[in-house]
Parts: structure tokens; C-alpha cells; sequence
């Protein structure tokens, strides 16, 4: 009969799990703090402990190290009821099995319990050195975002190579980011490079460098980004978008950890984690020759979906109040909440601009608010929600026509008038919001009030 320790300061919580695991021939013994779960630990020699997280004086996170410090082959189940990223990263580097919130579906408990004991009698927990990290990087408390948090918590310390893939905006960067710093390499360099904003002719220098006189203009020695990034974590975003002939020289450095300088003969040896990240099919790019199977493969030893807003709703309100205190900060508001209106509008949105939109909407609709709550109003109602959501793809389809009618024209200097027009479209528009308040004004724009004033004063002399 296997014995499962139950670690809860909470006395009821204690009784229900001896009675329901005693019906599966369980033997149950019970601790109402983490000291005492060490004491029962070495005594009874459990095949599995069930513990919460959450308990005065040494935590779950603590005695869980103990623990496995005592028996590293035992499994352990992290329980609480208010689930945070980083507790969920470190109870997994720590060598949780998994880590689940309350109350637990007893079918999938009893269901997760056999699996947890048969890991641990094969002898292959998943264990990391390391202190528990303060502070949050990601927010999520639904099941989608407790997965990725248990996923970064098992692959962090080693240095396998990431993928992660999901829609622009659903921070991805973030994830990139919590596996850096509960790696080994945290006090190293993470290094991001969009592979999609380096001009096509620069992304060789730019990652490997080049020698003096290597192309017009290298008038000397430049360092890449590989040997900047030796020992820490280069983080590849829009990994999709990367040449052809630069993948080849990528797979090279994936492979043996080594390259040339543009220009270069001296071959150049590095240490470099790689996570990459995508929001493009790569399947659909291999099959039509815009993407290497090798580098694919070479890339995807462990794949991180990351979910759109849309479909992690159970993660919109934590969401909104992180970004209502942190633009309060900024802003030198004290703004409590949202309507209940906006609110409904919010759960019903699709947010195809995912968690990179909410957050603008926010902080667009704080700037102009003048109550304690935030309106449907200040964010310009839900068809300008929409609006602000738009992909660079559906803007430029929006505005399609107007461009085509201006094309009509044919003037020396169209180009000049039609970014003149909308600069000025713009200006005018943020002043109406803002009724008439540069300060504010400028901030919606994302401009300073001086540049703001010279705009007015170009527009003001137009007119003239």
C-alpha cells in the first residue's frame, strides 16, 4: 500500500483528502505544517506528498526543497488556491510533479495521483537548483497560462533550445524572459533580436559581426550579436521572417556553436541559449521552400504554445487591474476600476490584437479619464476598441481606399501632403478627446508637449 503525505494548515482540507484517497487503498498520513511534513517525511518514507503552498512559517516552496533535499526521487503535488506565475515556475524547478489549484477535481486528482507515484518509483523527477525569484513577469491565472508556467519551470535550467508560437501580442517575450532568468545563465546577457526589423543586407553583420573592410562602409572590427550574447540567452522573435542563407549560417551555430565574421576567415566559438518565437505557420513556410526543415527541427525540441487573449478570458480581469495599477503609477492617478459596461464589452471583445491591445486600450482610456472609474467613454466605446485593435494588415486594408484616391491626384508632392494630412488628422483629433489638453494630449500620442506645440504651430501657420 503506498503512503501519500497531506501537507494543509487548513484541518478540514486534511480530513477530506484521508477520506476520499482512502477509498483507493491509500494510506494517508497527514501534516499541518511544513516542519512537521519534514518530521512525517523521514519517519514514514511517503511515495507522495500533497501539499499546499500557501502556510505559515515554512511554505510549500521551502519545504518541498527540504523534502526532496531528504528524498529526491519522491513526487510531490503543489496545491493553492490562488495560483502566480512564479510560484508555479518554481515549484516546478524545485521538482514538483505538478502543480494544481483548488478545489481539484477528484477524477483528475485520483488520475494525476497514480501517475505522480509511478514517476517517482521510476526514480525520474525533474529537479533544479535555485532561489524562488520575487516579482511578476507574466500574469495568468487560468488553467492555459498555469501550463506554460509548469513548462518553463521544467525546461529553464536546462539549455535546451525553445520555440515558443502563438499570435502577435500574446507575450511571448515575457515567457522568453521567466526562462532566462530561472535559468542558470540569469545573471547573463538575454539579448532580443527581431529578425523581422533588421534590414535583410544587415542581418549577417548584425549577428556574426564582420571584419574591417569586409563591405563599403565596415571601417572597422564589429562584434555580432552571438559573441555580445556569449553564456546568455538570445531570444529570436519573428524567427519566420529570417532569410534563407541566414538560416543556413543559424543552423551552423545551432549545431556546433561556431561561426566566421563577415569578411573573416577566424572560425568563432560561442555559448549561446537560443529561444526562438514565431506567429507564422513554419509548416506551411518548409513546405513551400521559405523555411529549412533542419533549422526547424533544430529549433523545436521543446514548443511553447502560447494562447491568445481570446481564448484565456478567465485571465481578462487580473489583466486589467496589473495594467490600472501600473498606468496609475505612471499616470499619477488614482483610478479603482472599470464599469460594469466596459467590463461586458471587454468579455466580449475578440482582442485580435491580444494582450499588446488591452494594454494600449488602457492605457489610452486612463489618460483620459476624469472619475474614479474607467468608461466605456474614455476608451471611445467598443467600435473604437475595434478599431484600435486592428492588425497593421487590417489598417492598411481600411485605409486602402482613401490612399487610392489620393494616388489620383498625381502631385509633385503628394507623398509630403498626404503624411502632413494625417499628422495633422491625428493632432486634431487627440486635442478633441483630450478637450483641448496639451499634457494629455500628448501622452495619447505617444509625443512630448513641445513636440506637440510645434505641430500646432506648423498646422496654425498653414492655415495662415
Amino acid at each position: 500500500m503506498d503512503k501519500i503525505l497531506v501537507v494543509d494548515d487548513e484541518a478540514g482540507i486534511l480530513h477530506s483528502f484521508k477520506k476520499f484517497l482512502g477509498r483507493y487503498d491509500y494510506e494517508v498520513i497527514t501534516a499541518s505544517s511544513g516542519e512537521e511534513a519534514v518530521k512525517q517525511a523521514e519517519k514514514e518514507l511517503p511515495a507522495l506528498v500533497i501539499m499546499d503552498i500557501n502556510m505559515p512559517g515554512m511554505d510549500g516552496l521551502e519545504t518541498l526543497q527540504k523534502l526532496k533535499s531528504i528524498h529526491p526521487s519522491l513526487a510531490a503535488i503543489i496545491m493553492t488556491a490562488f495560483s502566480t506565475s512564479e510560484k508555479a515556475i518554481t515549484a516546478m524547478k524545485y521538482g514538483a510533479y505538478d502543480y494544481i489549484t483548488k478545489p481539484a477535481d477528484n477524477v483528475q486528482l485520483i488520475s494525476l495521483v497514480e501517475k505522480a507515484i509511478e514517476a517517482g518509483k521510476m526514480n525520474t523527477p525533474v529537479s533544479f537548483e535555485g532561489g524562488p525569484e520575487e516579482g511578476e513577469t507574466i500574469i495568468g491565472r487560468g488553467p492555459a497560462m498555469l501550463e506554460i508556467f509548469k513548462k518553463i519551470g521544467q525546461v529553464a535550467e536546462s539549455d535546451v533550445t525553445v520555440l515558443l508560437r502563438g499570435e502577435t501580442g500574446t507575450g511571448k517575450e515575457l515567457i522568453a524572459r521567466a526562462i532566462h532568468q530561472h535559468s542558470r545563465r540569469s545573471d547573463k546577457l538575454f539579448l532580443p533580436v527581431n529578425c523581422a526589423a533588421v534590414p535583410e543586407n544587415l542581418l549577417e553583420s548584425e549577428f556574426f559581426g564582420h571584419e574591417r573592410g569586409a563591405f563599403t562602409g565596415a571601417d572597422s572590427r564589429r562584434i555580432g550579436k552571438f559573441e555580445q550574447c556569449d553564456s546568455g540567452t538570445m531570444f529570436l522573435d519573428e524567427i519566420g521572417d529570417m532569410p534563407l542563407p541566414l538560416q543556413a549560417k543559424m543552423l551552423r551555430v545551432l549545431q556546433d556553436g561556431s561561426f566566421q565574421r563577415v569578411g573573416g576567415s577566424e572560425m568563432i566559438k560561442t555559448d549561446v541559449r537560443i529561444i526562438a518565437a514565431t506567429n507564422k505557420d513554419l509548416e506551411s513556410l518548409i513546405s513551400t521552400g521559405k523555411f529549412r526543415d533542419d533549422l526547424y527541427w533544430r529549433l523545436n525540441v521543446v514548443t511553447i504554445h502560447v494562447p491568445p487573449l481570446r481564448e484565456r478570458k478567465e485571465d481578462l480581469e487580473t489583466l486589467i487591474n496589473y495594467f490600472m495599477r501600473k498606468f496609475n503609477r505612471e499616470l499619477g492617478k488614482e483610478i479603482k476600476g472599470v464599469s460594469p459596461e466596459i467590463l461586458g464589452d471587454f468579455i466580449s471583445y475578440a482582442w485580435p490584437g491580444n494582450i499588446r491591445e488591452l494594454q494600449s486600450v488602457i492605457r489610452r482610456g486612463m489618460v483620459l479619464c476624469a472619475g474614479n472609474y474607467l468608461s466605456s467613454k474614455d476608451c471611445g466605446g467598443l467600435s473604437q476598441i475595434r478599431l484600435a485593435g486592428k492588425s497593421d494588415a487590417d489598417i492598411e486594408k481600411a485605409l486602402s481606399g482613401a490612399v487610392n484616391e489620393i494616388l489620383r491626384r498625381n502631385g509633385e508632392y503628394i507623398y509630403k501632403e498626404a503624411v502632413s494630412g494625417f499628422e495633422r488628422l491625428l493632432v486634431k483629433r487627440a486635442l478633441e478627446l483630450t478637450g483641448n489638453n496639451q499634457a494629455l494630449a500628448a501622452r495619447l500620442l505617444g509625443i512630448s508637449r513641445n513636440t506637440l506645440r510645434e505641430k500646432m504651430s506648423m498646422d496654425d501657420m498653414r492655415k495662415e
